[in-house]
């Protein structure tokens, strides 16, 4: 039976805190809701589902949106249309990050922000993330592009940041001469 996580909204203290790093071995209650969050991701990308349970499309989660300052992310990314990669990383760290700066062009969004902010949020086109698995495992994951994007966004929640936060006032736009969008 599906039922809701109930997701921060913006003004919610805990999104602004740092977030502790995560006790291994993951604890079982920690293990039902990371996979309520990727069944929820998952669903939220997959328009009946959507529909059907009034999800707005995510991509990823991190647990201080959920109320817990602990530094566990989720992230669930559609590589072709219902096909799907999830990626659980616990005490994730960005440990190398390319020079090419990027931006998605739509602007991003964030399930903890329930209203529009226009802007292009400038992140590496390409960062590679170290961390562990739900078994404690030591991973390492190389993202691009719009996985990047996800990967940096969902660090970003653990260290108090919202993506607007990353918007420059001064120029909140920028033109494919001055940046790669996509």
């Amino acid at each position: 039976m599906f039922e809701k996580l109930h997701i921060l909204d913006e003004k919610d203290k805990h999104l602004r805190q740092i977030s502790k790093d995560a006790t291994l071995p993951i604890s079982d209650e920690y293990r039902t809701l990371i996979q309520r969050m990727l069944d929820e991701l998952r669903y939220s990308q997959i328009e009946e589902l959507a529909e059907k349970y009034n999800l707005r499309p995510g991509m990823g989660l991190a647990f201080p949106q959920l109320g817990i300052n602990e530094r566990i992310i989720v992230i669930v990314h559609e590589v072709e249309p219902g096909k799907f990669d999830d990626y659980v990383v616990i005490n994730p760290k960005i440990v190398s990050s390319s020079e090419e700066m990027i931006a998605a062009e739509a602007g991003e969004g964030c399930l903890s922000v329930n209203r529009e902010v226009e802007g292009h949020v400038k992140r590496h086109a390409r960062v590679t993330v170290e961390g562990f698995d739900i078994d404690g495992n030591k991973i390492r994951v190389r993202a691009r592009e719009e996985l990047s994007l996800a990967f940096q966004h969902e660090i970003d929640h653990l260290d108090g940041i919202l993506f607007y936060d990353r918007i420059n006032p001064k120029k909140p736009f920028y033109t494919e001469d001055e940046l790669r969008l996509i």
